[in-house]
């Protein structure tokens, strides 16, 4: 996400480099360069100019200190004004209530279905007790979409088929949560067009019969500027609490992110990334700011990795390692526990540094299917004891993974160097030294 936008502004910030202060003449220069990057980047040329101009005036009212080079000063301002422009700071979805009502709405193939999913994990996995109500009454497909959805992450969904009054459905699954104890509701609307009349009628009386505790407005972030103008007439319309971006590991560009809050002055609440469910993180501007200027967000790959991981798998791991008993099966394990953290490229992005090292690279989740299929043809024992597998088995296990001898091969010898540290690890613990040397 954002790679153009990314690669620009690291040209923009050379223009500074090497260069003993800032000056009116350099500082000119890098922002003019900085503006061209952001409004290639489809940001709103206003927005564009005036974040340009506060860059430009505190570039140069700043004293540069002896050992700070004017590149990095630069920068630090700009990174200060991302943040503020997409917000300042995160900002939280209201759940008061019982039960507390989200209304989300959306245009037609925004990901708002999706979305809907991915919020009701993200809740469950908080301890709240969670009601999906399906009230797209025009394409019955959602209402499928939404049960498998719910199936999915274990949360109960609504749904009246036979009923094409979105209102009386959203009041009935309301009801049927009260009565089911379920704390958090979450009405999953019909996708619409802003040029819809009578569909922006219909979710205007559906706000106004639920009293929704908060409504998320879903937008494709791909659709750029148009996304932002969009949202400034839903909002016009229904005055919702916030925005949530979809298909953003798809947006090289970032305008809609970077344009949003300032054109329609409310909140990016969750950012979404691909189909799984996993895949929704809280919208941090500050975080987000970094890795559009390359610094990575560390943060947010802690965070993905404590919500993907099993904790009792973990410990289970741990005591295998520590015992030298760690097989196929736990590593298997531990590749389909990454995955569900989302998109590896993405993940790898919010490494400090790696952002330019990964960007022509190609990396995705399929890239551990030739892994998984090699493993999954091998016999339960022989993932016990991979030393049992021989020039015979070798070719068996190649043969029934699609793979070849050398990669069978490789994945061997990469597993079993594994292993050798992981036992010289406990040995060195064992002993005291690995604590003598993190010290």
């Amino acid at each position: 996400m954002f790679e153009n936008l990314q690669d620009k502004l690291n040209k923009a910030f050379k223009t500074l480099k090497g260069q003993g202060r800032i000056t009116e003449i350099n500082v000119a220069a890098t922002v003019k360069e900085v503006r061209r990057a952001l409004t290639d980047a489809d940001v709103n040329y206003k927005v564009a100019k005036d974040i340009t101009d506060r860059i430009r005036e505190k570039a140069l009212d700043r004293k540069v200190l002896i050992s700070v080079e004017p590149g990095q000063l630069f920068v630090k301002i700009v990174q200060e004004e991302l943040t503020e422009l997409m917000g300042g700071d995160a900002q939280p979805i209201n759940t008061k209530g019982d039960p507390a009502v989200i209304l989300i709405a959306g245009l037609q193939g925004s990901g708002k279905t999706t979305f809907s999913g991915k919020l009701a994990a993200y809740l469950k996995k908080q301890g709240r007790g969670v009601l999906l109500i399906a009230d797209d009454i025009y394409r019955p497909a959602a209402i499928d979409q939404l049960k498998v959805l719910g199936e999915q992450v274990g949360v109960e969904v609504y749904a009246e088929p036979d009923n094409k009054n979105a209102v009386s459905i959203a009041r009935n699954g309301i009801d049927h949560a009260r009565k089911t104890g379920k704390k958090i509701v979450i009405v999953d609307t019909a996708g619409r067009l802003a040029v819809d009349e009578a569909m922006m009628q219909e979710i205007e009386a559906v706000k106004m019969a639920i009293n929704p505790a908060e409504t998320l407005f879903v937008v494709d972030s791909m659709t750029g500027q148009d996304a932002v103008n969009t949202a400034k007439t839903f909002n016009d319309r229904l005055n919702f609490d916030g925005v949530v971006l979809t298909k953003l590991d798809g947006d090289s560009r970032g305008g809609a992110a970077l344009s949003i809050k300032t054109v329609v002055n409310k909140p990016i609440k969750f950012i979404s990334t691909g189909e799984k469910m996993e895949a929704l993180d809280v919208f941090y501007p500050d975080r987000m700011a970094s890795r559009i200027l390359g610094m990575g967000d560390v943060i947010s790959l802690v965070e993905r990795a404590q919500q993907a991981f099993d904790e009792d798998e973990a410990k289970r791991i741990n005591a295998k390692m520590r015992k030298n008993q760690f097989d196929f099966d736990d590593f298997l394990s531990q590749l389909q526990q990454i995955k569900k953290m989302g998109n590896v490229k993405d993940l790898l992005g919010m490494i400090p540094g790696m952002g330019k090292m990964i960007k022509d690279l190609d990396i995705d989740n399929d890239s551990f299917k030739p892994i998984e299929a090699i493993i999954s043809s091998m016999t339960p024992k022989e993932r016990s004891r991979p030393e049992l597998i021989d020039g015979s088995r070798k070719k068996r296990i190649a043969a029934g993974s699609g793979t070849s001898i050398t990669q069978v091969n490789n994945l061997l010898k990469q597993f079993d160097e594994m292993r050798k540290m992981m036992k010289k690890m406990n040995t060195m613990q064992a002993s005291g030294k690995l604590n003598k040397l993190m010290k």
